[in-house]
């Protein structure tokens, strides 16, 4: 069955690279419940992960990739859970803040789980003020004189 899913997901990541919202939404399980805990958004069902990827894909033009030493595990308990990186740049407005055209380089960690062979859910854990600070100026101004601290 992993095997399986895990097909499932390479399909999902392909469809989502490519903006193709029916190829998207057909892994996904009539239930889904897409969860980004940085800006505390929340989506279920086909409707809201279609509002989801439609936000995500006219804010930011990005893609998916994983980098080398970036972990995946599947669970026993039947969830995958992953480190990928977003490529892409700013091309529309994002929490009020206009398209800079900005390139962004954003790690986050996935978590997904399935039901019935499909995706059932994606929580989205990444770190929104090194998201900002790449589209904008920095949000904290004191982080940047902090010694050993990294650009983004």
């Amino acid at each position: 069955m992993q095997n399986e899913l895990a097909d499932l997901v390479v399909r999902h990541l392909t469809a989502e690279n490519a903006h193709d919202l029916p190829g998207t939404l057909a892994t996904l399980h009539p239930d889904c419940r897409f969860e980004d805990f940085a800006t505390g958004q929340s989506w279920s069902g086909h409707e809201g992960a279609a509002a989801h990827y439609r936000q995500w894909w006219t804010t930011f033009d990005v893609t998916v990739q994983r980098g080398a030493g970036q972990l995946s595990v599947w669970s026993p308990d039947g969830f995958f859970m992953a480190e990928s990186t977003w490529h892409g740049k700013h091309v529309g407005p994002f929490l009020g803040i206009p398209a800079s055209g900005r390139t962004i380089v954003q790690p986050f960690v996935v978590v997904l789980n399935f039901k019935d062979g499909l995706m059932l859910g994606e929580r989205f854990h990444y770190d929104l003020a090194s998201l900002l600070r790449q589209i904008t100026t920095d949000p904290i101004p004191a982080l940047a004189g902090m010694a050993h601290r990294k650009a983004a």
